[in-house]
């Protein structure tokens, strides 16, 4: 397995451009868009389905040749305000104009298509609070699998506070072993605050024979392929990450490393 780390290829642009094929993978893609006012972003994938999320700044978008009009409403992700997303099925041609300083994030994963293009917040996202003490962060479920919105993708945001941990417990979900553990690929796409902070991510197996820590930097990718992976944020770094999983099935079950089951 090659690096898990995936740094940013620049400063505008698409900037990062991971597909299965990269990973060495079958199920998760994701790209990542940082556009100045003017600058356009496209796409369409043919038996993939898409999730665009504004993660930051505005954007005239287009599928179908529709116009969705002006989306995105917060200029800092670190806002916590809800992340303004679209659903493109398969076969679709998209498009997004920036009319400010934009970075647009697109998940896809396999679909048999017959979804329509449909708008996926902010309206029926809200921010909520998972975990206790040091382990608290804060949720914005853009469709997770309580929300039948997708085929295959399953994507959410996640505050951790300065000082926290985050997908922990360690857990695994690299089975697919339904209803106990599903197999699911996972990308977590990385932003600090401050920018210049760092924060910590492990993927490891049980029996260790993958084992790798990363100091993350703001805009880097880590790719989960199988293995627990926690992260930690480091005292005054507050850590957002967005999460994108898919496999055979939509649904999320994992199991907790064995030597943590006093934690729960």
């Amino acid at each position: 397995m090659a690096g898990l780390l995936r740094k940013a290829t620049g400063q505008s642009g698409k900037v990062h451009a991971i597909t299965p094929e990269m990973a060495e993978w079958s199920y998760v893609g994701f790209d990542l868009w940082r556009l100045a006012p003017g600058d356009v972003a496209q796409g369409r994938l043919e038996g993939r389905e898409a999730i665009l999320v504004l993660v930051e700044g505005r954007a005239e978008v287009t599928a179908a040749g529709d116009s969705h009009g002006e989306m995105g409403n917060r200029m800092s992700v670190f806002d916590r305000t809800p992340p303004h997303a679209l659903y493109v099925p398969p076969g679709i041609d998209w498009r997004a104009r920036a009319t400010t300083d934009c970075t647009l994030a697109v998940c896809t994963a396999p679909s048999p298509g017959g979804r329509p293009v449909q708008r996926l917040g902010p309206e029926g996202i809200a921010l909520e609070d998972r975990g206790a003490g040091t382990n608290l962060r804060h949720i914005h479920n853009i469709a997770m699998e309580g929300r039948d919105v997708a085929d295959s993708l399953l994507v959410t945001e996640v505050y951790t506070p300065g000082g926290h941990w985050s997908s922990y417990p360690p857990h695994r979900h690299d089975v697919d072993d339904f209803p106990r553990v599903t197999y699911l690929e996972e990308t977590y796409y990385h932003r600090l605050n401050p920018a210049q902070g760092f924060g910590i991510q492990r993927v490891f197996t049980d029996d260790l024979s993958l084992d790798q820590t990363m100091a993350v930097a703001d805009h880097d990718v880590v790719l989960v392929p199988r293995g627990h992976h926690p992260c930690a944020a480091p005292h005054g770094i507050e850590m957002y990450y967005l999460n994108v999983m898919a496999g055979p099935r939509r649904n999320w079950r994992f199991a907790l490393h064995p030597d943590f089951g006093f934690l729960t």
